[in-house]
């Protein structure tokens, strides 16, 4: 009678004895989940595990989740000694910070502009905006525009054309779209200027997709480096850490050629000589580590963001 009565109390919250094909269920997806988790992580693994090994031990293959022969040699040669990289790195943290300071505030201004119902000119602009999400001018007429705006061979080359994106504005107007007219009607009945609400009310409830956004302007201008060799490609000063690690990527047979050489000449076996692989799997690894230091401070607005950008309240 007792088990009867347990039986009926847990078949009405719910609960339900695990049948074979359940726990089958169960482990297929466990092991679905692990294994795309190996799948998704082992390159990058690898990748560490060769850049922190010798050059020439790697050439043998063997090498999964860490070094067989751990050396620093492949970092030295790219980062030691090279005032190219230094002040290309210089560079690229100031672009990276400055271009995403100014980059969110303006998305943040437009957005929340053209997300105002009671803007006249709403509808005017927003096909523009999405009309160059699908064409551009080309690389000529753009060079001739930053030439003509006396922005060759200067920082702000970096900075201004990119500093508000259409995508980013679409983006970031649906998310403010979604909160509630109370708040922007309560404080204009208060006397609030529309300065005052942006800074005040759309923005702090706007912090998951102003996140996302800070981490998409980051990236790019972390990345980017097509942009120094047309404008900057002449000025050293102004190069940056991508710019300077693709020239070296293509130097790469050259630069293991003259190190391998110079061992050799030099008759110490204990030095190892650098590769093209080593020299690849260094310069990713260099590229990639500060981003994954910045994303997990971002994560959780991030997914946040993306969850509700596109949402409508």
């Amino acid at each position: 009678m007792e088990k009867k009565r347990s039986h009926d109390m847990l078949s009405k919250i719910g609960y339900r004895r695990m049948t074979a094909e359940d726990l089958f269920l169960d482990l297929f997806i466990y092991i679905s989940l692990l294994s795309l988790c190996v799948i998704t992580l082992y390159p990058f693994i690898n990748t560490i595990a060769y850049s922190f090994n010798d050059a020439i031990d790697s050439v043998s293959g063997g090498i999964y989740l860490w070094p067989r022969e751990f050396t620093l040699r492949n970092y030295e040669k790219i980062l030691v000694g090279n005032k190219a990289i230094s002040q290309a790195l210089f560079i690229s943290i100031s672009r990276t910070i400055t271009g995403g300071v100014l980059g969110v505030f303006a998305t943040l201004c437009v957005a929340y502009v053209l997300s105002r119902r009671d803007f006249v000119f709403r509808k005017v602009f927003t096909p523009f905006l999405v009309f160059t999400m699908y064409f551009s001018g080309g690389l000529i007429p753009t060079f001739i525009l930053m030439r003509d705006l006396h922005l060759i061979n200067t920082f702000w080359v970096y900075i201004l054309p990119t500093m508000v994106g259409a995508y980013n504005i679409m983006f970031m107007r649906s998310y403010i779209e979604g909160i509630p007219d109370s708040f922007t009607e309560a404080a204009k009945i208060d006397g609030a200027s529309e300065y005052r609400i942006l800074f005040t009310i759309i923005f702090p409830l706007s912090l998951p997709v102003v996140a996302t956004i800070t981490l998409f302007v980051a990236v790019h201008q972390w990345n980017a480096w097509f942009d120094t060799m047309i404008y900057n490609g002449m000025n050293p000063k102004l190069s940056t850490l991508q710019y300077e690690l693709q020239k070296l990527l293509t130097s790469a047979l050259s630069i293991a050629a003259t190190d391998t050489d110079a061992t050799l000449a030099s008759g110490d076996s204990q030095k190892a000589a650098v590769t093209p692989m080593s020299i690849r799997t260094a310069m990713t690894v260099i590229s990639v580590t500060p981003i994954l230091f910045v994303y997990p401070f971002l994560q959780k607005y991030f997914i946040k963001g993306l969850t509700l950008g596109g949402v409508k309240g």
